[in-house]
């Protein structure tokens, strides 16, 4: 009896795209339904806050060169992964990432944990030129980075943008956004009357990245992303409650 069933829906074209249309439906209902509601499929982690305006400028230039292409952001929760590039990644790191560079292909390493890898001065002359550190390196150089002004006049537009999607951006730190990323890269959080460190934690990076202090640079902006990279979970920590949990 079922088999003739099959074999009618079969035969009926239009009785078989319905029922297509149906269960491509309910597939679709099951799978987006649960992501309009942020608490029942990420878990909030200490730690994790919004970038700071200098660090979103990076990733909005990460963004723009393509970076993703050849690096992903995104640890899988294998033992050669976590030997290699440490703790698996968690979904509450890239919350605030719209959009989130995960990525699938590695040319390059992932950079999900290069954040205080490697120091400032490093970065430069990798951005320079990547074979004078790696020699089988085929990523171009980016020294152009060094001579262009990074764009923090369109950074509270770009905020506000975020704000309406769920990061949570105050009004506060929309306004203080091209200070904040001018104090961030300049090295002057500590003494900051405006609050950079306030604001956004005292895991805040606060220096001259790329060595000119004349001027913030894309590559100040680009390296600050960069050093910002999964330093700000405690894993140690999440770890402890994931094995509590357990």
């Amino acid at each position: 009896m079922s088999w003739m069933n099959h074999d009618k829906l079969e035969k009926n074209s239009i009785l078989l795209l319905g029922f297509i249309i149906v269960t491509v439906l309910i597939g679709g209902i099951v799978e987006i339904v649960p992501l309009f509601r942020m608490e029942t499929v990420i878990e909030p982690v200490e730690g994790v806050r919004p970038y700071t305006p200098l660090e979103l400028a990076g990733s909005n230039i990460y963004i723009r060169e393509g970076c993703y292409n050849c690096h992903s952001q995104q640890v899988r929760p294998l033992r050669d992964e976590v030997v290699r590039y440490g703790h698996y990644s968690l979904a509450a790191e890239s919350m605030y990432d719209h959009p989130f560079q995960w990525g699938s292909k590695r040319t390059g390493p992932d950079l999900a944990r290069v954040g205080g890898k490697y120091s400032d001065d490093w970065h430069v002359a990798h951005m320079k030129e990547p074979r004078d550190l790696v020699p089988e390196s085929i990523m171009p150089s980016y020294e152009f980075m060094l001579h262009r002004g990074a764009d923090l006049g369109s950074l509270k537009q770009h905020m506000k943008a975020l704000k309406t999607v769920g990061v949570p951006y105050t009004d506060e730190m929309i306004e203080w956004a091209e200070k904040d990323a001018a104090v961030q890269a300049t090295g002057e959080a500590r003494t900051d009357t405006g609050g950079l460190v306030e604001r956004y934690g005292e895991n805040v990076n606060a220096r001259d990245f790329d060595g000119q202090p004349h001027m913030i640079s894309e590559m100040d902006a680009l390296i600050a992303y960069l050093q910002v990279l999964g330093t700000m979970v405690d894993f140690e920590a999440a770890s402890a409650v994931e094995g509590g949990a357990q």
